[in-house]
């Protein structure tokens, strides 16, 4: 039974001596796991030694990211979540599309706080952080906080009263042999992924809100394949709201009984401030560069006509512009 929660931003516990996900909460020895697991990296046939950019402008192979786990977690609780979205991935959107979405915001929390834990040892190296938290946002430790808490589920029982604080989308792609790629943005808690034929995003602490912000170009699309473009194009949309959502939500965490019970404070709160700053087409066009590289779509060209940035979906069905 837990009388506490493990938050380890109250005391910046990112020096890989302790289970990233549940602390010291169990006594078994605590290993080193790869937070792109090997299963991935053969699905997406890479080696592991590709290799990404952190924060701090450090480079690292994908074999290099490793998380501290507690090895009773690791064998009784990450590992089976694993084998869950493997055998899903193996089926491409057919599997995809049938997981629940609480398992995919177990394995996509878990890949993204992953992430960010490994930027925080970071820092906390570089002395860029403190114990106090000195040059982090205050928003920005709260809502990683709060992820950190809600991931907690892939090893406790965490009960979300009457909501979800998570946007999933999944789309079939008409290639069925898609790359295997990822993007994330950490500071909205933002992550997309392709492989085969299918595509997921996911806002993973919005309540909701992005989707339905978005609910016109989703109904359109339905369950219809898209191509590679539109769906970067649908991932550029979700990127650029995520960034306009101006609320910090707020949550009630209980721990009872061995479980997690999180209730969720209303949106609006106070203020008449609608959820999302106004969408501006010049912005948007900036961000759809950046995920059109690949097909070489150059700004001037997606700009050409400043009221109606070019989109590969007929009708458009962009949010309206401020």
């Amino acid at each position: 039974m837990i009388s506490s929660i493990y938050q380890p931003f109250k005391n910046f516990d990112f020096k890989f001596e302790n289970c990233f996900l549940s602390g010291d909460t169990f006594k078994s020895p605590v290993v080193q796991s790869n937070v792109l697991p090997a299963w991935l990296l053969e699905v997406a046939n890479f080696s592991g030694n590709e290799q990404i950019k952190l924060l701090d402008e450090t480079i690292r192979s994908y074999n290099e990211l490793k998380v501290p786990v507690n090895a009773e977690v690791l064998t009784h609780f990450i590992d089976p979540l694993e084998d869950k979205i493997a055998a899903a991935f193996a089926e491409g959107y057919a599997g995809v599309s049938k997981l629940e979405e609480v398992e995919l915001f177990k394995w996509v929390g878990k890949f993204l706080y992953s992430l960010i834990y490994i930027e925080m040892n970071a820092a906390v190296g570089l002395q860029q952080l403190s114990s106090d938290g000195i040059n982090m946002s205050q928003g920005l430790m709260h809502k990683f906080g709060n992820l950190q808490t809600m991931i907690q589920s892939i090893y406790l029982n965490v009960e979300f009263e009457d909501f979800t604080p998570w946007s999933f989308v999944i789309v079939p792609l008409t290639e069925s042999s898609t790359a295997f790629s990822f993007r994330d943005e950490i500071n909205t808690l933002t992550f997309s992924l392709k492989l085969k034929d299918f595509g997921i995003i996911a806002c993973l602490q919005d309540n909701g809100t992005n989707k339905r912000y978005h609910q016109e170009i989703l109904d359109q699309i339905g369950t219809s394949p898209v191509t590679e473009q539109q769906f970067e194009e649908l991932c550029a949309r979700f990127f650029y709201s995520a960034y306009l959502f101006n609320r910090l939500p707020e949550y009630t965490v209980m721990p009872v009984e061995g479980s997690i019970y999180i209730d969720a404070m209303p949106l609006r709160g106070t203020t008449n401030k609608p959820l999302f700053d106004v969408w501006q087409h010049k912005i948007y066009a900036q961000v759809l560069e950046n995920f059109w590289k690949p097909w070489g779509n150059l700004l001037m060209e997606i700009r050409k006509d400043p009221a109606a940035p070019t989109s590969y979906f007929n009708p458009p069905s962009l949010p309206a512009a401020g």
